[in-house]
């Protein structure tokens, strides 16, 4: 069931995409598409939990009509098949409904970051053509100026509050039926924004089938999927990837999830401890606080049996914590949005240290590449890239993503010779274990969230009296990594580089995520360069242990 009707070859092109490329082959192990995920659950125990939530519980029969009603109140408003619904909220059950909501009717579902920026916001809503935004009452008074030919509708979405535009318009419509709208997996269903070093982010497009297989995947290889495995997800649904392993990987099982609202060390032990939550997705350093703050009661997170940790940058006293509570190895995770989600994780025989990613998981195959797209010999550095693996009973299963929306040449380029290329240096060694030794975009991972430096570089150089500027991360022992900016001017007084930095601070506040502004600031007469006029990072990285060889 190649791509058809809404969207023809002709459609997915002008949006700057490709066609999920035959063989086109079902799920083998879990739902064929998002669409259906409840489907097992509501024959078997539709009375059994689906979404806890801070104010509120649904099982799953209550969820199903829930969604029916979402769908039928997004048709009601001229919402359907290939409309982009963007949705912009914390940690609820009402943002899992209209998620759900979205891939019934057929339309592609953009998640928005709650701590981004207004600007950021309007970026997204306007680069995607979302006709339809859900988000927060405050948001909405701004948003409904953003209306014109491509945003539609503007609806809030405040959790808990019954006399919301969502909430009133699922009371509204509640006892619809399923829409009757035939649901093509491989068709686009969900964009997730990523910026890579382009300054501005581009939005990687996954279909229904990519979600449900990598979902699926994740239940796999943790050895959780039976419903009585409570699941829980303390990072943003807002992020593609978050919402599949978190709640359609619970849902396809037939198990609860909860979505956490708070994100403190002491709101996330309280959520575990209240429900038992035995699998969770949460960052680096709140494992870290959690087994080692005294204000946090270890008998509160005695339910967890299962973490992840992903990134490339892992506090340093983090395994060793984990293996004194876990009894066995931590396992750490390589993936990026293009995968979606997870691509390789480590294991008990994995080696140790820096960079180590493990092997792929079974629905992929992993290669290092050169410059030509030829697969290098094990022990050469290349360019890490991923496609379906041809083995076993995942083979040609899996499908890449269809391609970044509206970037037909940034497409090519992700998906040429037949692989996802995905910009990361490493190499592949003797026993067949990866390590990756460069993130192709300079990525930055501050406390598990992802820092794109060209994003923060580009509002830099909205002043005038910055000539230059490079950002990139700092090695921290708690985040991982932190935000370092480094500005070149043109000889300025020491006054006058005191208000440059005030100004590129309210730059920053106004135009950027909390999370990405920089935490040090460094002015420099001028930048390392290279024959080719590049700045050369690592230098100035040096630059670091200097400053802190000086302080000591």
């Amino acid at each position: 069931m190649q791509a058809s009707g809404y969207w023809s070859e002709a459609r997915l092109s002008a949006c700057g995409l490709l066609p999920a490329a035959s063989p086109l082959l079902p799920n083998p192990h879990g739902p064929r598409d998002v669409a259906s995920v409840l489907d097992r659950a509501l024959a078997e125990r539709p009375d059994a939990t689906a979404l806890i939530g801070r104010f509120g519980r649904l099982t799953y029969a209550e969820l199903d009509e829930a969604t029916n009603a979402a769908a039928a109140a997004f048709n009601a408003i001229g919402i359907s098949e290939g409309d982009r619904i963007a949705g912009c909220a914390s940690n609820h059950n009402e943002l899992v409904i209209a998620f759900l909501a979205s891939q019934r009717i057929g339309a592609v579902w953009v998640g928005i970051n709650r701590a981004l920026a207004l600007p950021e916001k309007k970026y997204l809503i306007d680069d995607c053509g979302a006709a339809l935004f859900l988000c927060d009452t405050d948001t909405a008074e701004t948003a409904r100026a953003w209306i014109g030919d491509g945003l539609r509708h503007v609806m809030t979405l405040d959790p808990g509050d019954p006399d919301s535009d969502l909430a009133r318009a699922i009371e509204a419509h509640r006892g619809a039926p399923r829409p009757a709208v035939t649901i093509d997996p491989w068709a686009p269903a969900g964009i997730a924004y990523t910026s890579g070093t382009t300054g501005f982010p581009k939005g990687v497009v996954h279909s229904q089938h990519n979600m449900m297989v990598t979902a699926t995947i994740s239940v796999e290889y943790s050895g959780d999927g039976v419903p009585e495995t409570v699941r829980g997800t303390a990072l943003p649904l807002t992020i593609l990837n978050c919402m599949i392993l978190g709640p359609l990987a619970a849902l396809s099982t037939g198990a609860p999830h909860v979505n956490l609202d708070r994100i403190d060390a002491q709101g996330v032990a309280e959520w575990i401890a209240q429900e038992k939550i035995a699998n969770i997705s949460i960052v680096p350093t709140l494992i870290q606080d959690l087994l080692t703050r005294p204000d946090i009661d270890q008998d509160q997170i005695a339910s967890l049996r299962w973490l992840v940790v992903g990134g490339s940058t892992v506090p340093q006293a983090l395994p060793q914590l984990y293996r004194e509570r876990f009894g066995r190895r931590m396992t750490i995770g390589y993936g990026l949005t293009e995968g979606p989600n997870g691509v390789a994780k480590t294991h008990e025989a994995s080696p140790e240290g820096a960079g180590v990613i493990g092997r792929p998981l079974p629905h992929l195959h992993l290669a290092i590449l050169d410059e030509t797209g030829a697969e290098v010999p094990r022990g050469e550095i290349g360019e890490i890239a991923i496609r379906a693996t041809d083995k076993g009973p995942w083979a040609n299963v899996y499908k890449p993503t269809l391609g970044y929306w509206g970037r037909a040449e940034a497409t090519a380029k992700l998906l040429r010779g037949g692989w996802v290329h995905t910009g990361d240096v490493g190499l592949q060694d003797e026993s067949g274990e990866f390590h990756i030794r460069d993130r192709g975009s300079d990525l930055i991972l501050r406390g598990g969230a992802n820092v794109y430096p060209a994003e923060v570089e580009r509002v830099l150089r909205m002043d005038a009296q910055v000539r230059d500027c490079a950002v990139l991360g700092r090695p921290h022992e708690r985040l991982g990594q932190t935000v370092a900016a480094f500005i070149e001017t043109d000889g300025l007084s020491d006054d006058e580089e005191q208000r440059l930095l005030e100004r590129l601070r309210d730059l920053c506040k106004a135009n950027l995520a909390a999370y990405k502004a920089p935490a040090d600031w460094i002015v420099v007469p001028a930048m390392p360069r290279n024959a080719m006029g590049k700045i050369v990072k690592t230098q100035l990285a040096d630059q670091f242990m200097v400053r802190e060889g000086q302080q000591a």
